[in-house]
């Protein structure tokens, strides 16, 4: 069988409703061209890559292969020696409605493929939500390649840049910034020459001239300067209460001058008061300032250049909103924003934000987002506006709960005055606001497996935090009797916690006093128990003689006992 021929022994697969991103359509009933259809593979190879449907009509009814392509065989070749770099896709013939179709699966390509007639194209969704193939434009595919982390475009020379636009007040900024943020003080010891090569702020053009990077002009270039050469660079704050604008400004500034504008213009807005947590005094703001930081500083640094696009921090009644051009990059999700590797779209420029201190110098900045959510009691960050076109970054105003946050500092104290893990954190917060969690819920939370979830939960547990519930294989967990006494919400406990063991106890005994009997599952529902559980609990009632166990294996039910009847 030749290599990209699926065996058509396998199961059929279902053909789907209709065109999307990563599915398309292919009339054959007049032989689709060669040239279309390879053109139509590379432009969803260079898009998320998906299935292509040959021989069904735009609406999605099946019509059937062209007599010139009942043979599939040779497809994936034809394939392969149309494109470049060689594409390799899968064939299947389905049998649908009565004929014979096939579906050629893409595989979404990690750099730009091409025809071999130089063609480059991708696919997107037009206004009316139907899927259309367009041209792959120069810049569009520099911006593909930075997202698979294939080109660093801030480490590129800009063109018609000198070091002439470089601003020595901006240099001055930036020492002044890394004794302020604690960054590396080795770079205080350099000259401007040593320190530009250092951060990467040049680079040498094809005579062995140094020229400035975007790195560079991003960080100490003039402000006419960034206007001119570097037109996608360009932020936003924006204020708005119950709709009327208090707040709407665009800038360009480079990125040090842009952060202190940001911070200065948004304290303002950002109220503060504090509490009394034993001989300390711990601040409460609106926003933790350490998150607004670390949120904007992010925004700036891994935003896509190729993009006309500002990036925007905006503040309304439903809280602050940070949001920069460009999605994700390859292989972060919003399934796994805690715990993947660092992966910046522009490398050069986060190294030099990480070694001036702006930003986390373990690449964790997303960690200082939650905590300065979650330790507050505050709604846990939100991305989920997230998508291929931009992040999105909501984080939530609600007032801070007190008790929370002295509970989650004393703990801090009782440490040595280290922070909670991130994942104890969430845990507490996700406790906080669900009430009862397995360490399978928690995982989801935390991103990380249940093994993980569930020492996470454990280790809270022997700092009195949480309370463990049932046996190992239905263990659940609350927040301790101690953190709800502190919220005074002592009958919440209870009825999280559950009910006793003496509880229990008569709730069954008290079901076979109405009823004259109990099975294993009535007493699992009745007391919320798994049926290990259950079993137990009515095995001990047997032993002391208050029930009497009646039948064997499924038929087995139980009776009172002589004791209980007296």
């Amino acid at each position: 069988m030749e290599e990209g021929m699926s065996d058509e022994a396998q199961a059929a697969p279902t053909l789907p409703l209709a065109e999307t991103l990563t599915v398309e359509f292919k009339s054959d009933r007049k032989r689709l061209p060669d040239d279309e259809l390879v053109e139509s593979l590379v432009c969803m190879a260079n898009t998320d890559g998906g299935e292509l449907w040959l021989g069904v009509e735009d609406d999605g009814t099946p019509t059937g292969l062209h007599q010139a392509h009942q043979n599939l065989f040779g497809l994936p070749g034809l394939v392969a020696a149309r494109t470049s770099p060689s594409l390799a896709v899968r064939v299947e013939p389905v049998e649908l409605a009565g004929v014979r179709v096939a579906r050629i699966t893409v595989p979404k390509s990690s750099g730009e493929v091409a025809t071999t007639a130089g063609v480059y194209l991708r696919r997107r969704i037009k206004q009316d939500g139907t899927p259309e193939c367009v041209a792959l434009l120069p810049h569009e595919r520099s911006s593909r390649a930075s997202r698979f982390g294939l080109v660093d475009v801030s480490a590129q020379a800009v063109a018609g840049a000198t070091l002439a636009d470089f601003d020595p007040l901006e240099r001055e900024r930036l020492r002044q910034t890394v004794r302020q943020y604690g960054g590396d003080r080795v770079l205080l010891e350099l000259d401007d020459e040593a320190m530009d090569g250092a951060l990467g702020f040049t680079t040498r053009d094809e005579a062995g001239q140094r020229v400035p990077t975007l790195t560079g002009l991003l960080l100490i270039g003039r402000e006419t300067a960034l206007r001119d050469k570097v037109p996608t660079h360009e932020f936003a704050f924006q204020v708005l209460a119950r709709e009327a604008v208090a707040f709407n400004e665009f800038r360009r500034f480079p990125l040090l001058k842009a952060l202190d504008w940001l911070e200065t213009n948004f304290r303002p807005y950002n109220p503060e008061r504090e509490i009394q947590v034993g001989l300390f005094r711990v601040p409460v703001p609106k926003v933790d300032m350490g998150a607004f930081r670390e949120a904007v500083a992010n925004a700036l640094v891994h935003r896509d250049y190729h993009r006309l696009s500002a990036v925007h921090v905006r503040l309304d009644d439903d809280g602050l909103t940070i949001s920069n051009p460009g999605g994700l990059v390859e292989g972060v999700t919003l399934d796994n924003l805690l715990i993947t590797e660092p992966r910046p779209r522009n490398r050069t420029l986060a190294d030099a934000m990480k070694r001036v201190g702006i930003v986390e110098r373990s690449g964790r900045g997303v960690d200082t987002i939650y905590r300065g959510m979650l330790r507050f009691g505050r709604p846990e960050p939100d991305y989920s506006r997230t998508d291929s076109n931009s992040v999105v970054l909501q984080l939530d105003t609600a007032s801070a709960d007190e008790v929370f946050l002295k509970l989650v500092v004393e703990q801090e104290g009782r440490q040595g005055g280290a922070p909670l893990p991130i994942d104890s954190l969430i845990a507490l917060a996700a406790l906080r606001e669900h009430k009862r969690l397995s360490a399978e819920g928690l995982a989801s939370h935390i991103q990380r497996d249940a093994v993980r979830a569930r020492r996470t939960l454990e280790r809270l547990v022997e700092a009195g935090l949480v309370e463990a519930h049932g046996n190992v294989r239905s263990r659940s967990y609350t927040l301790s009797a101690d953190m709800y006494r502190a919220k005074g919400e002592q009958v919440a406990y209870t009825r999280q916690a559950g009910f006793s063991s003496l509880q229990h106890e008569q709730l069954v005994l008290g079901h076979v006093r109405h009823h004259g009997r109990i099975q294993r599952s009535e007493a699992m529902e009745l007391c919320r128990l798994s049926g290990d559980q259950a079993q137990k609990l009515l095995k001990r009632l047997t032993a002391d003689g208050r029930l009497v166990k009646q039948g064997e294996k499924r038929w087995t039910f139980y009776t009172l006992g002589d004791s209980e009847c007296a």
